[in-house]
């Protein structure tokens, strides 16, 4: 089954209860996970850093990345309260880590068993590495990334995951651990990748949805899809295409201030996106060909059998004079026509009547 990651992100505002709303409507929605973003912005981020193009469109306010980030950090504590929320209800707690102390934080005090990268912190190397080394599930989000570089991450992540003996991290030993077999045996089992266009909101012309097609097979691991698009369309697409997770923004106000809200999705957006997800795994099956139990009724009325095209005698010759091909389907099937032809009847057939062999 596809996996459906609520983005909640930042869209909390700052506030606690804006947070719990947004798991309510994660899970009432159907989404399997919800998911958050864990960062102190002092280390995120320096103090002038200007806001994404996005950010200033969706905010209107002239600031600093720093102050927007500032307004929108949550408590280690009150992160604590939301994990303990949603195991309550039945909805599993995802916080994308931005921060070493951060990262530490959800992995030894929330317990998390899967860990997010994002698309922003693929190059961040000694970040990736330490995510590795926690030995948890990755998801890693390959927005903005070259397959090069989506190659370079996964060989920090294979080295953090098989390096037992203490070798110091370079290059070359990320390379030897990414050609290994055990490498490679690592991060089929620990890692997800996910493409993503890395706009707010992405145009059309630019998901590159068949993206998802090279990863896999440049990789052979298993592969989702971060959208930022509008709407729910290309998530549906791209469940189609095979991916294994969908992860999407939503909001409980798209109207409401703050740098995403605007490219996420409403709860009743999300309602449908989750619904239509659901049927359209469903529809895909199991791949096998072969006569589904709905429509083997229907044989009978849509396909044809041989009949005679006029009254035959037995001891006459079938002729393609005297034989056709018509509805309903439950007799001798027209594949047989040709070996018919030149065969003596052994009974009377009337004009329509099927025939017997």
């Amino acid at each position: 089954m596809v996996k459906i990651i609520a983005e909640a992100g930042v869209n909390h505002n700052g506030s606690k209860e804006l947070a719990i709303k947004l798991i309510d409507a994660a899970y009432t929605a159907g989404a399997d996970i919800v998911k958050f973003q864990t960062f102190k912005a002092a280390h995120l981020v320096t103090k002038d850093a200007q806001q994404a193009e996005y950010q200033m469109k969706n905010t209107g306010i002239d600031e600093s990345q720093f102050e927007m980030l500032k307004k929108l950090e949550l408590s280690y504590d009150t992160y604590k309260e939301l994990a303990e929320y949603c195991n309550s209800i039945g909805i599993e707690f995802l916080s994308t880590a931005f921060d070493k102390e951060s990262l530490d934080f959800l992995v030894n005090d929330l317990g998390l068993k899967t860990l997010k990268i994002p698309s922003g912190e693929l190059t961040n190397a000694p970040f990736v590495l330490e995510h590795a080394k926690t030995g948890l599930d990755l998801i890693v989000s390959t927005g903005m990334a070259s397959l090069s570089e989506v190659e370079s991450a996964l060989s920090v992540i294979a080295f953090g995951l098989v390096n037992k003996n203490g070798i110091e991290p370079s290059e070359e030993a990320f390379k030897e651990a990414y050609v290994s077999e055990e490498g490679q045996d690592a991060l089929s089992n620990k890692v997800t990748l996910l493409h993503c266009t890395t706009e707010y909101p992405a145009p059309i012309a630019e998901i590159n949805l068949n993206a998802m097609k090279t990863l896999s097979s440049s990789f052979k691991l298993t592969v989702g899809y971060s959208d930022h698009s509008a709407g729910i369309v290309i998530p549906i697409a791209a469940t189609a295409l095979g991916a294994c997770i969908i992860e999407k923004h939503f909001t409980l106000d798209k109207s409401m201030q703050g740098p995403d809200h605007k490219a996420s999705l409403e709860p009743e957006e999300l309602n449908e996106m989750v619904k239509a997800i659901r049927n359209v795994t469903k529809a895909l099956g199991n791949g096998v060909k072969s006569p589904q139990l709905s429509e083997i009724k229907n044989k009978i009325v849509a396909r044809k059998s041989l009949v005679a095209a006029q009254d035959i005698k037995a001891g006459d010759i079938f002729t393609e004079s005297n034989l056709t091909v018509k509805r309903p389907g439950n007799g001798v099937s027209p594949y047989n026509y040709w070996s018919l032809l030149g065969e003596i009847a052994k009974e009377d057939y009337r004009e329509g009547n099927l025939i017997n062999v």
